[in-house]
């Protein structure tokens, strides 16, 4: 997934902010920035991100309603019954 031309130093990022960040405009991946030569933080564009976010919530929906759907439901009447009793509800 990601290239070896993403990976860079967190000093290599504090030394030249302005040429990272328009990398990550033009190419819209993320770059590793590493410490010690360990991968310490991912940084991208803010645009690249917010779209991921959304897709993110997006198929957070899809799994909730999925799981919604396949739930065994019930009939009003039922439900109703139940409620009432149990709160002592009279009608």
């Amino acid at each position: 997934m990601f290239k070896s031309s993403d990976i860079h130093t967190v000093t290599d990022f504090s030394r030249k902010p302005a040429e990272h960040i328009k990398r990550l405009k033009k190419t819209k991946r993320p770059e590793i920035l590493t410490v010690n030569g360990k991968a310490a933080v991912v940084v991208q564009d803010a645009e690249t991100y917010e779209r991921m976010a959304q897709l993110a919530d997006y198929a957070e929906s899809i799994v909730n309603i999925r799981q919604a759907l396949s739930e065994k439901g019930r009939p009003l009447k039922d439900f109703t019954s139940e409620f009432e009793a149990r709160h002592g509800i009279t009608r």
